[in-house]
């Protein structure tokens, strides 16, 4: 079943359309609040810094393009994508919240309410930081002199935006279809596409005829093999067999029963594509507040080596290769990094042990624990090297081969994973939908 025919089977079922028009609604009304700006911001200084700062233009994809125009949404789902990882490490680091986790329902409920608590207070610093960081840019986006009335309204609204868009993914999730968050980024991604598109094509025509037209086709080819890429590697999973234990129920004798343990090969998502760009883009915000220093201080010297050679369009090849490879191994390390997070093989191992479940020709406990290691750090392996592939290599060679700067492709490695992997997501919802009503009109 393709998207086309599923959705036309989803809008024949009343319960089915009304899910998808609410969900729909929420997104044109995100989109609404991304093209309402907060007053007192120089639109003109806020397109000079996010052409110059790659790390807030991954922030920018994030809240769809709400804060280039620092709307009252500028911030987008940001706040919450942090307060989720973070209490995802700590789950980790901390006994009693892992304890918490494993209570069933109530204690979902209360780390959902932990992470909405921590949502807030990440949305408001990280407001307080975008109000210091657009006073200090140059030229300055916001009054170098301001009130600190119209600091905290700017906050209050900023944060009151990021709940909204918070609340509106959650509505989707319980009420729509697909996962809310990742389609407020899905839509805030495909909303901005056109534009950028049409700016790109009108910023790299000449009136020169097919010397004009080929960049862009090759980059419609690329674009299109790197889709089919990420669809194949996204549903790709290493399945690791499983045999249940004959055992005794109820006074009647169960017999034991195979199945698998998918393992997917991008454990990790974007994740570790947002660490390791946190990392690669610090050095250079640290020389910006640097280069207000006296031009004859060593530190305005290693700030202005910094902004000019640590970027992804260096000066020469050695800078550029340098950047990106550096940029390639935080990303292959960070994939294993938060893998053994979210993946964690002997809970995996204990988990099975305790269900009567084992892997054919493995010893239950520790053997378990040790083979399922061995063969997940291969399947990250995979992962981390398409991660790399696609976020670094694709844009770079792109650019080489179309003349087009990495920072003119709007749909890069990042927004390629969100958007396939959102729609990926979602189409599979829609499918699971149609097939339990099919089963319940069965029944009936």
């Amino acid at each position: 079943m393709n998207l086309l025919e599923a959705l036309y089977n989803a809008l024949r079922l009343p319960e089915l359309r009304n899910k998808i028009l609410f969900t729909g609604g929420l997104l044109v009304a995100f989109r609404v609040f991304a093209n309402i700006s907060i007053p007192s911001a120089s639109q003109q200084a806020l397109q000079q810094l996010f052409q110059n700062q790659q790390l807030l233009g991954l922030l920018d994809l994030f809240s769809g393009g709400g804060l280039s125009n620092f709307s009252i949404v500028a911030m987008g789902v940001n706040p919450y994508i942090n307060a989720t990882i973070i209490m995802q490490l700590m789950t980790v680091i901390s006994e009693r919240i892992k304890e918490i986790n494993k209570e069933g329902e109530q204690g979902r409920r209360r780390i959902t309410r932990w992470t909405r608590y921590l949502t807030v207070a990440l949305a408001l610093g990280q407001a307080y930081g975008y109000t210091v960081l657009f006073q200090n840019a140059n030229p300055p986006i916001l009054p170098v002199q301001m009130e600190w009335f119209v600091r905290v309204t700017i906050m209050i609204t900023m944060t009151a935006g990021t709940i909204v868009a918070m609340w509106f993914g959650e509505l989707i999730t319980e009420y729509g279809i697909g996962n809310g968050i990742s389609l407020v980024i899905f839509s805030g991604i495909i909303g901005r596409a056109p534009r950028q598109a049409y700016s790109t094509i009108a910023g790299h025509t000449g009136g020169n005829g097919i010397a004009d037209i080929l960049p862009f086709a090759v980059l419609v080819v690329l674009g299109l093999l790197a889709i089919a890429f990420v669809i194949e590697v996204q549903q790709a999973q290493r399945k690791i067999p499983i045999q249940s234990a004959q055992r005794l129920t109820g006074g009647r004798t169960v017999q034991g029963r195979q199945s698998s343990l998918p393992l997917r090969v991008n454990q990790a998502g974007v994740i570790p594509i947002i660490f390791a760009l946190s990392i690669m883009t610090f050095p250079g915000i640290v020389a910006g507040y640097l280069m207000a220093t006296p031009a004859d201080t060593p530190w305005h010297k290693a700030a202005a080596w910094v902004q000019g050679n640590f970027v992804s369009t260096g000066p020469n090849i050695w800078a550029v290769v340098g950047y990106n490879a550096a940029y390639f191994l935080l990303i292959f390390g960070f994939t294993y990094f938060y893998t053994a997070i979210t993946f964690d093989v002997h809970e995996v191992a204990d988990s099975l042990r305790r269900h009567s479940n084992f892997i054919p020709g493995i010893r239950p406990g520790r053997p378990t624990e040790e083979y399922l290691g061995v063969v997940m750090s291969r399947v990250t392996f995979a992962g981390a090297i398409f991660l790399g592939l696609i976020t670094v290599v694709l844009p770079l060679a792109a650019a080489r081969l179309t003349n087009i700067p990495q920072n003119q492709m709007y749909l890069g490695g990042t927004a390629l994973l969100i958007v396939v992997g959102v729609a990926l997501d979602t189409m599979k919802q829609l499918e699971t939908q149609l097939k339990m009503r099919q089963y319940r009109g069965f029944i009936r």
